[in-house]
């Protein structure tokens, strides 16, 4: 866009004196005048919805009408316009109830996002989802678990007994003839000493020595296992990772 500029001074001709050829205002020089002014009446916006081109500039201070919100438009954005979008965005973004999250700072989210009322949250616990068939995480800010239960070293006890067992012999390792079979067994004459049981008879490995039936009986075990875990607080903490938790009350 361009400026007029005046090409013929028209007073100076007032002070020149009668006769003098320059003082008479001639048809060229009305003409230049008018083509200057219509040039540059041509590349002047109009007040009313002008069309800019190239790369306008607001001079600074410049006050605009503020458009309604949501107006998607080609018309211009006051800063009040974009600051009212920008919040509108962030509060849809974080509507009462919801949590903001950061692990680089502390600061209150009022003061980083510029609107809301926040307040800490969830202070040494960790997050878990909605589950509705769960009694345990069925309710919205339901708590529970604790990371000072202890865990206790601990063992295991056992003892039984099993009854009714019928009379049964034990086969013995090794054979022996009748002699020494009798000195194992306390057994000084033959009498009442079964030789075919007790004795090895011809020398082979099929003669092994049995002992003698305890007839009916019961046995009795009991006992403990091993010490097992480990005695402590603060042994059950899954992994985990702080940050600053925030939710929204306003």
């Amino acid at each position: 866009m361009s400026n007029y500029t005046q090409s013929t001074n028209f007073a100076t001709k007032d002070a020149l004196s009668s006769g003098d050829p320059l003082k008479i205002v001639k048809g060229t020089e009305i003409n230049t005048e008018f083509v200057n002014i219509s040039t540059a009446i041509a590349t002047k916006a109009d007040l009313a919805s002008p069309t800019f081109t190239g790369s306008p500039v607001l001079p600074t201070g410049t006050t605009g009408t503020t458009q309604s919100a949501g107006n998607n438009s080609t018309a211009l954005a006051t800063t009040a316009y974009t600051d009212a979008a920008i919040t509108a965005v962030k509060q849809a973004l974080y509507p009462v109830g919801s949590i903001y999250i950061n692990a680089g700072v502390s600061t209150n989210p009022a003061t980083l996002l510029g609107f809301g009322t926040w307040t800490a949250f969830g202070a040494g616990r960790v997050m878990v989802g909605l589950n509705a068939s769960d009694a345990l995480f069925d309710t919205l800010e339901e708590t529970g678990g604790s990371k000072d239960a202890v865990l206790v070293q601990h063992n295991h006890t056992y003892s039984g007994t099993t009854s009714n067992h019928a009379g049964h012999q034990h086969a013995v390792d090794y054979p022996l003839d009748c002699t020494t079979n009798k000195q194992q067994f306390g057994v000084t004459t033959t009498s009442g000493f079964n030789t075919d049981t007790f004795c090895d008879t011809d020398g082979s490995s099929a003669d092994v020595p049995l002992s003698q039936s305890a007839g009916s009986h019961d046995h009795t075990i009991s006992g403990s296992t091993d010490n097992s875990g480990t005695s402590g607080t603060n042994l059950n903490l899954q992994p985990y990772i702080t940050v600053a938790m925030w939710k929204r009350t306003a």
